[in-house]
């Protein structure tokens, strides 16, 4: 039996998948039909929010999540291809980063929780590969949430991590 291997271009055809602002390519593939109404969201949410959405997320070596964030935890799931490396800045400075994939023997995680209000990027590191993910976000998403910096904001802020900022910012 010939097995044809999954590329990164065959999952994008699949899934109908699109690029993202941050980078990458995604489809949402859940909305709940129920609604939080605005009044009992925190502060930082405007307009009234589904319960959860979710997405398919594929990220290539070519193509990285560049830093963001959003007022909801988001939850990865990995699904297939290689590792990725989540970078992450909390709303206090402090850096750090996960491995999400299979690989459990090398303390990869195949889930992983991002806390609301972090930023957040994310990468691959082998050359010519791919990462076939899931986010999941409750409340649920809405381009309201997301916050994708200049570099120059975010260099300002967390001056003390200017060199992973700009590796992984698009301007």
């Amino acid at each position: 039996m010939n097995k044809k291997k999954m590329t990164a271009q065959s999952i994008i055809n699949k899934f109908d998948l699109i690029e993202h602002p941050e980078g990458g390519f995604y489809k949402e593939t859940y909305r709940s039909e129920g609604i939080i109404e605005n009044k009992n969201l925190v502060s930082n949410f405007i307009g009234d929010r589904n319960y959860s959405t979710c997405i398919y997320f594929l990220l290539t070596s070519e193509k990285f999540s560049a830093f963001h964030k959003i007022n909801q935890d988001e939850i990865w799931h990995f699904y297939k291809g290689t590792t990725l490396k989540l970078h992450m800045i909390s709303p206090k400075g402090d850096y750090s980063f996960i491995f999400i994939g299979n690989n459990l023997k090398n303390n990869e995680e195949p889930q992983f929780t991002v806390p609301a209000g972090y930023w957040f990027a994310a990468e691959i590191l082998q050359d010519n590969s791919y990462a076939f993910t899931g986010c999941t976000v409750a409340p649920g998403f809405d381009f309201k949430d997301f916050i994708l910096p200049k570099r120059e904001e975010l260099t300002t802020l967390f001056p003390q991590h200017i060199g992973i900022i700009t590796k992984l910012t698009h301007h």
